[in-house]
């Protein structure tokens, strides 16, 4: 239950601290009182629709505060250790925004998402604002009375949203698959081809490079051949080769070392000399001796060059090495399609299996829902009788519809106000039909779905007489197990309650608070008879609120 709300800066709410007790709390003040915009504050808190607009004039920020005994709800304990919030017997839930739009959201001062916040408020309050007998024509509203009715919240309807949601993805992945395929198979023969080209060019890396020096040296042979020859005549001379001479005068040397001692190291220098430049006759040779004069061979080598430099044109790459990747993915790609092949037959089993699943889910929850909707019928008829639709008839009638999350069921309240031939509810039935029509429906819900608060923002609408004091009778009838906050014009309920709040205007700022029991006589009076009260207004509020006496 609510136990208190704090307001502040928010729209024409100041500062505001509140407290509420158990079973009926009643709310009125005249029309433009502010009402809504009490209603609007607790909607903030509990995850509304947070706009700049909402920050009062007393401030950057509005923050909106309430505190809710938790109880022993199983679902709501479980969300809270689910989300690493703190278990406790009251739940402190207060939200900030300030005027760049920016809202802040906390439970137990601990921080939250917002989708975290709305999933607690689901399950701590329903507000049944003006306007909402709309919701009768829509038809997730009335398939969510049935279920809840048929109590298909604790399996049948989990189970199907599972098997549809299981069933959605495979089919999601069978759809990529297929389209991976219609590429592929597009792509395949084009791929085919481009792949045996490369496979049969057997690429080497670095073998480019290879090429290029090699074509160098082809390309230029004959004039290496003349320059090499040309270095050997000169170290090695028909006469007396060079590395000879050395020798010869490296022994000289020698012997004139013996005289010059000095003369040792160049005669050791000499012979060093002559070494390498033995070496490097040899070295000289052996390249020249390397050479090959081939027109044949230089022609192969611009062949190969020439292929290589097509292929890497033609599939835009710079080097051999990216060539041999693109070999590999187009041959990965040529698997890949074989691979799909076998993957698209098991996904199409996959969705056969997922589709048997989601049928057996959906069938489980028409059943339910066939089972229930007679029971369901004849529950809201009998509270439309007590509400004096004495000669109403209302049924449930379920068509077939496209599959979804709630299986394959659409549901349809038919209605009668004379019990003649019943049609669509939201297109016959009259204002006031449709608020005590309501009103059973969120009776019915909050008896099926544990709900600790309920709040009606004037559902009484378009009603009067006897008829409001049914209506009075069975919101305080649902007082007596929950916490109910009726929001009235109708002193015929504002009588039934165990307190009554006023809310008020003045200097453009609103405020509410309790009312004493002498207060509370003559607000009912002014509910009764207007901006004036009469005695007899008075004598009529006093005998209403005798009558309310339990």
């Amino acid at each position: 239950m609510l136990r208190s709300l704090h307001v502040r800066n928010y729209v024409l709410i100041d500062s505001l601290e509140i407290d509420f007790p158990e079973g009926l709390v009643i709310i009125t003040g005249q029309t433009g009182a502010g009402k809504s915009i009490l209603l609007g504050a607790l909607g903030l808190v509990l995850g509304g629709k947070a706009d700049a607009s909402l920050v009062g004039a007393h401030g950057d920020t509005c923050v909106v505060e309430a505190e809710f005994s938790v109880g022993e709800d199983a679902t709501l304990k479980a969300l809270l250790r689910d989300n690493d919030l703190e278990e406790s017997e009251s739940l402190l839930i207060r939200r900030t925004l300030n005027k760049t739009g920016r809202s802040r959201s906390f439970v137990n001062d601990e921080p939250v998402a917002l989708p975290i916040l709305q999933a607690l408020a689901e399950r701590l309050i329903d507000i049944h604002a003006q306007h909402q007998t709309l919701r009768l024509a829509d038809p997730a509203f009335r398939m969510s009375i049935l279920d809840h009715y048929a109590g298909n919240d604790a399996a049948n309807l989990p189970a199907c949203r599972e098997a549809w949601n299981n069933l959605q993805a495979v089919r999601k992945e069978l759809a990529e698959v297929m389209d991976r395929l219609q590429r592929s198979t597009a792509e395949k023969e084009w791929n085919e081809a481009l792949f045996a080209r490369l496979d049969a060019a057997r690429l080497r890396d670095g073998e480019l490079e290879e090429l290029d020096a090699e074509q160098k040296q082809l390309a230029h042979a004959e004039e290496l051949k003349e320059l090499l020859n040309g270095c050997e005549e000169i170290l090695s001379p028909v006469e007396m080769p060079l590395t000879a001479q050395l020798k010869e005068v490296g022994k000289r040397t020698a012997r004139a070392a013996r005289f010059i001692p000095a003369l040792e190291s160049l005669a050791q220098r000499l012979e060093s000399a002559r070494l390498e430049l033995e070496d490097i006759a040899d070295e000289l040779e052996s390249a020249n001796a390397r050479i090959d004069v081939s027109p044949e061979r230089l022609e192969q080598v611009e062949d190969r060059m020439s292929l290589l430099y097509d292929l890497m044109k033609k599939h835009g790459v710079q080097t051999v090495g990216e060539l041999i990747a693109e070999r590999d993915r187009l041959s990965e790609a040529l698997f890949d399609s074989t691979a799909l092949q076998d993957k698209r037959d098991e996904l199409r089993k996959s969705v056969a299996k997922a589709e048997k699943a989601y049928g057996a889910a959906a069938d489980a929850l028409h059943k339910a829902r066939e089972k229930a909707r007679e029971g369901f019928a004849s529950a809201i008829l009998e509270s439309l009788t007590f509400l004096e639709l004495d000669r109403a008839d209302f049924r449930v009638e379920l068509a077939d519809a496209p599959e979804g999350p709630a299986g394959r069921d659409a549901v349809r309240f038919l209605f009668s106000s004379t019990g003649k031939a019943p049609q669509d509810l939201a297109k016959v039935a009259s204002g006031g039909e449709l608020s005590r029509i309501m009103l059973s429906l969120k009776a019915m819900m909050a008896r099926y779905t544990a709900m600790p608060t309920l709040i009606f923002d004037e559902i009484d609408s378009g009603v009067s007489g006897s008829a409001a004091d049914k209506m009075g009778s069975m919101i305080c009838r649902m007082g007596g197990s929950m916490q109910v906050f009726a929001i009235t014009h109708l002193p015929q309920v504002a009588a039934k309650g165990n307190a009554h709040y006023l809310v008020t205007k003045e200097n453009d700022a609103t405020s509410i608070r309790i009312l004493t029991a002498e207060e509370r006589v003559r607000e009912i009076a002014r509910m009764l008879s207007g901006s004036v009260v009469t005695e007899a207004a008075v004598a009529n509020a006093e005998a209403l609120l005798g009558t309310s006496l339990f």
